[in-house]
């Protein structure tokens, strides 16, 4: 793991993730919408030991960007070898349960568009023979609670995707790995109430940077206590599930 690109570079986990690449001296494509930020990311990286750290500015959120993102990876950083999806965004429940726009907006940013550029970077991977593809999800689409629900069907889409896109690549020796984090304390949880439990982004960035060194579990909880959790949860009958105000 030499070259890693990073789609959502300037999210709470992904700075986590980058700071302990570069202290393995990888090479870095950061990939996100504010171009001064980035530039702050690259100069502090470069600080931290990465060997060489390029940045070039997209909405991942829009589609029509994509292709100008796989353009500029394969020409300005050919050979890449693993790419990281940790972009997304959470709207306030209520909001996304009572206005389409909000929750098309959160399909769009958490499902739609990670889908998308997973297979532009999957196609070129799978031509190679080679890499590692991996995108954060969430233990939030492992079931559908009232509290999130939206924010689930969005993630639960994108543990699905990658699924199915584990199985078609494993002929041709691509990893596909689905990160599934508990709450983590970064700025898109913010108006969580009772943050001082959530878990902190560096142990999710450990385990991440841990998974795409490899070998590694397909599906990675983080915190691992969270695999366990969930399996009991997904096997609460329907019946008492939904009475539940969780």
């Amino acid at each position: 793991m030499k070259r890693v690109i990073i789609l959502g570079a300037t999210s709470g986990i992904a700075l986590e993730v980058q700071r302990q690449l570069a202290s393995r001296a990888c090479e870095l494509l950061l990939v996100a919408r504010s171009p001064e930020r980035l530039a702050e990311i690259q100069a502090d990286l470069l600080v931290r030991g990465a060997s060489r750290v390029l940045t070039y500015p997209a909405d991942l959120s829009a589609i029509s960007q994509h292709e100008g993102v796989f353009a500029f990876a394969s020409q300005a950083f050919a050979d890449f070898e693993t790419v990281l999806v940790a972009y997304g965004t959470m709207h306030d429940q209520k909001a996304a349960a009572t206005s389409v726009e909000v929750l098309a907006e959160e399909l769009q940013v958490d499902f739609v568009s990670a889908a998308a550029i997973l297979t532009l970077f999957a196609a070129d991977l799978e031509r190679r023979r080679t890499g590692c593809l991996a995108a954060i999800s969430s233990v939030a689409g492992d079931r559908g609670r009232r509290s999130n629900y939206v924010y689930g069907a969005a993630k639960g889409g994108l543990s699905l995707f990658l699924q199915g896109l584990r199985s078609r690549l494993y002929p041709a020796g691509v990893r596909v790995i689905t990160i599934k984090p508990g709450p983590v304390r970064t700025p898109m949880t913010d108006q969580l109430q009772n943050r001082m439990h959530l878990t902190d982004p560096r142990q999710v960035a450990r385990d991440i940077v841990r998974a795409l060194e490899g070998p590694s579990p397909d599906v990675v909880y983080s915190p691992a206590i969270w695999r366990y959790i969930m399996c009991v949860v997904r096997w609460i009958p329907e019946a008492i599930f939904k009475r539940l105000s969780f």
